[in-house]
């Protein structure tokens, strides 16, 4: 398992890349994927709310922890309370273990948890933020922190796109060229949902103090 921009750039784009670029129209969005790393003694990992199911896969993926928060989801997920609001279930969570975290991930549009095992723990945000009337978001690095031993840093670097540094930042810029849908869909929230975006996305990151740019095409 990797994050959905190491999806992207490594030209695997799936349902969970397709599932962040939902929401999005043709244009130029910046300031999103944002990933803040410090690495001392131990790592901390601070990222962006777009990160957020990536976060809790990787807790979930490399340690026995409890997870307990949020999750929305567009259909039922079995084995949680939760309400439904205008076709969203928010669920809420206590004390899930890693292996229900990995059976229902793929329901999930966004887990807004906490989890603490050995040597690992994560924090998140519990709302999602409200994009400004340009469709723009201020960066926000912290809405997910995780704090983990040195012992996990090769599968964090491998799952995260991140350089051998102890000091990284890095932020997106999506540019949305096209948007693909199914013309023979007659629902038009369907239609919304499959639709694919074709673009480009501009990579800036600093690494160690230095600043370097790259673009990926893509599809998704």
């Amino acid at each position: 398992m990797v994050c959905f921009i190491k999806k992207i750039f490594e030209g695997n784009a799936d349902e969970s890349v397709h599932r962040q670029f939902i929401r999005f129209s043709r244009g130029s969005f910046s300031g999103r994927a944002a990933l803040n790393l410090v690495k001392k003694e131990r790592i901390k990992l601070g990222g962006s709310f777009e990160f957020a199911n990536d976060f809790c896969d990787f807790v979930a993926e490399n340690s026995e922890a409890k997870f307990s928060g949020k999750i929305l989801s567009r259909s039922k997920i079995a084995d949680f309370n939760g309400k439904e609001k205008k076709g969203i279930y928010a669920y809420e969570v206590e004390g899930a273990d890693s292996k229900k975290i990995i059976e229902i991930k793929d329901a999930a549009y966004s887990m807004l948890l906490d989890a603490e095992g050995t040597g690992i723990s994560l924090k998140m945000k519990k709302k999602l933020p409200k994009p400004g009337k340009s469709g723009e978001l201020k960066i926000d690095d912290k809405f997910c922190i995780l704090e983990c031993d040195l012992k996990f840093w090769e599968k964090l670097k491998e799952f995260f796109m991140l350089p051998e540094s102890s000091k990284f930042k890095v932020n997106h810029t999506y540019i949305i060229e096209e948007v693909i849908v199914d013309r023979d869909e007659k629902d038009f929230a369907k239609m919304r949902e499959t639709a694919k975006k074709k673009g480009k996305i501009i990579r800036k990151t600093v690494i160690d103090g230095k600043e370097a740019v790259e673009e990926k095409r893509f599809e998704a």
